[in-house]
């Protein structure tokens, strides 16, 4: 990494100032270094990439009296010897950068354990602060910690603080002052253990092991247990979660009432917003008549764009704004380890990661961001088997081809209540089928072209906590639904000018897409599709949300994309064109097997690093699609 330059320009309030100290939080995964750095720097914050890596890393700036901090957030790291590339950003930044103050974060629930890493992070930096998070929960559990015997066994000040609720952060601003300006001192101790070489691992067991019981012996002298029953409460939901015979169950039962939940709550903003976008359609319709501007700019930047972004966002945004936060809501209540615990041995078994069932939860919501997930497994074929397979996961730009089919072919003829729980448990029989093809593709790849040793997998279960619903929505509306959104607008405006220049480019008398599509079709009849629905998931590739507004514009020749009213009128339409329920069990199926959108796929490439596993990671969904659909439609013809 860079050494720091003591003279550095620093953004302050819109203004370059220069740093007068640089500071680093360290510390294990959930243990609250966020939070921290947020109440630290405020909105002086931003994030990016660590220099050659692929690790986000968050910086900004604090002032702390009279002087400036420059604050980075490193990515939690069980330990200072890398498996990850997190870990291995997060060590070489602590053992190759100069910084006056190290603040160590732990989790005062699991301090022995978090103890280790701060053990090792005292080898190579001295000035640091141990910082103990949540000890407001660790009240409620009947933990007491000495703070005072902790700093005379480690040799640093130790602050106690609850940052969710600002307990405690004036004291940690002020020590880091104190150490940063030597007014407070770091002093010397027999810590009993030697430093760990971080880029080294021969020793690195044995050195554990003894950090290990160093740790253990402080907490006998520094932490104690009013109550025989800490975590009783956790254990005995645990026992119901994790269970062999009720963790799956219920787990299933919680992704299905997610699913019904999401399904029927976007149904009204999608409405409200599609109303909005056909009124302010109209609008400028009536402005380019006004501008007397020529009928193709009109069609190809109201008809083709407008009309692929509006369909993006109200299809997009509604099911998304539901289903991150809600997601999130579980992830921050400490629930996803324990999916990860009860379907680690199934993913063992394939020679895949327990991490990866995760990133695939992650996939769900959306594939790019599954893939990013994917740098939380150690393993590098492990985590390419995790990359590739992601996208068997269906994202959230699918879900309204799913739904809308479901809706109109499977889930009875009433629209309502009944119907939206019948689609739900329809689309949840999808994801846990989606989740056995992951398993068996993993099988294969693990035993082929990304065959290697399987990894050990250590899983912290961390306590359950009560998530702070109001600030999980707006991280989640923020760091996700709008994110994703924004990458998936950027790509479906051209998409949206390609169709239409495709719709209304004629030779001779029909379009380039009758052309394309006739051209497909005798493809699309043997697999139990059509030219048209073979091209839509073509035109498709920058936006999945797509695919059923290119079907219908198809269908109705209309040369722009429409709009519908109900699932009523469009299972007419499509029936119409030779739609039967052969039809829409081979599209579904197609809907989930086939190749990711374009920003899935570089986000492989980005990950990956390379064009070849980018591309099997989109022929392979692709084949297994078009297999599926070629034996499925053969099969129900039989019997239809």
């Amino acid at each position: 990494m860079f050494a720091r330059n003591s003279t550095k320009e620093v953004r302050f309030n819109n203004e370059f100032k220069t740093e007068d100290y640089h500071i680093v939080l360290a510390g294990n995964p959930n243990v609250g270094k966020s939070t921290i750095f947020n109440s630290l720097t405020g909105m002086n914050q931003h994030t990016g990439n660590w220099t050659g890596k692929t690790v986000e890393c968050a910086s900004g700036i604090a002032k702390i009296k009279d002087k400036l901090f420059s604050v980075v957030d490193l990515p939690g790291t069980y330990s200072m010897l890398p498996f990850s590339e997190e870990e291995r950003a997060a060590a070489n930044y602590l053992a190759n950068n100069e910084m006056e103050c190290v603040v160590i974060v732990v989790d005062a629930n699991i301090i022995e354990r978090n103890l280790s890493f701060a053990l090792q992070v005292l080898s190579v930096k001295k000035n640091a602060v141990l910082c103990i998070n949540l000890c407001d929960e660790a009240e409620k559990n009947g933990i007491i910690i000495d703070s005072d015997e902790l700093s005379l066994n480690l040799g640093i000040p130790v602050v106690c603080i609850c940052a969710t609720k600002k307990r405690g952060l004036k004291e940690l601003k002020n020590t880091i002052y104190d150490i940063c300006t030597q007014k407070k001192k770091c002093f010397k101790v027999e810590r009993n253990f030697k430093g760990i070489d971080v880029l080294n691992a021969e020793n690195h067991k044995v050195n554990s092991e003894r950090l290990a019981k160093k740790s253990r012996e402080i907490c006998k002298q520094a932490v104690f247990f009013s109550s025989e029953k800490i975590n009783d409460k956790s254990r005995k939901i645990d026992k119901i979660l994790t269970s062999k015979a009720t963790g799956i169950p219920l787990m299933l039962l919680l992704f299905g009432l997610l699913f019904w939940i999401t399904a029927i709550g976007a149904n009204y903003p999608s409405e409200w917003l599609s109303s909005f976008f056909d009124f302010i359609k109209g609008e400028l319709y009536n402005l380019f008549n006004l501008l007397s501007i020529p009928d193709f700019f009109t069609g190809i930047l109201i008809d083709g764009v407008y009309t692929t972004l509006s369909w993006v966002v109200s299809v997009m945004l509604p099911p998304m704004a539901i289903f991150f936060p809600l997601f999130s809501i579980i992830e921050d209540s400490g629930y996803l380890p324990r999916i990860a615990f009860n379907l680690d041995k199934f993913f063992a078994k394939c020679g895949a990661h327990g991490k990866q069932s995760l990133t695939m939860a992650m996939g769900i919501g959306c594939n790019a961001c599954g893939v990013t997930g994917c740098r939380i497994i150690e393993s590098p074929q492990e985590r390419l088997i995790a990359i590739v397979t992601n996208n068997f996961m269906p994202c959230n730009g699918r879900f309204p081809t799913l739904i809308a089919i479901i809706m109109m072919f499977f889930a009875g003829s009433a629209f309502g209540i009944v119907s939206s729980i019948e689609a739900a448990a329809i689309l949840l029989g999808i994801i846990v089928l989606c989740v056995l093809f992951t398993l068996l593709i993993s099988k294969l790849l693990s035993i082929t072209i990304a065959k290697g040793e399987p990894s050990s997998f250590a899983l912290e279960l961390p306590p359950y906590r009560k998530p702070q619903i109001l600030k999980t929505i707006v991280r989640s509306m923020l760091d996700r639904t709008l994110f994703v959104l924004g990458r998936a607008v950027i790509v479906a405006a051209p998409a949206g000018a390609i169709i239409w220049l495709t719709a209304n480019i004629y030779i001779g008398n029909a379009s380039i897409l009758s052309y394309c599509t006739d051209f497909l079709n005798p493809f699309g009849q043997l697999i139990g599709l059509d030219g048209v629905i073979v091209m839509a998931f073509i035109l498709g590739f920058p936006a999945n949300e797509t695919v059923i507004p290119i079907i219908i514009m198809s269908y109705m020749a209309s040369g722009t994309l429409v709009d519908y009213t109900s699932y009523e009128q469009l299972l007419q339409l499509f029936s119409a064109n030779g739609w039967t329920v052969i039809t829409a069990v081979c599209t579904m199926i197609m809907c989930v097997m086939h190749f990711p959108c374009s920003t899935t796929c570089l986000t492989i490439k980005k990950e990956t690093g390379s064009l070849k596993w980018t591309l099997a990671s989109a022929i392979l969904p692709t084949v297994i699609g078009i297999i599926l659909c070629l034996i499925t439609a053969n099969i129900m013809r039989i019997f239809i």
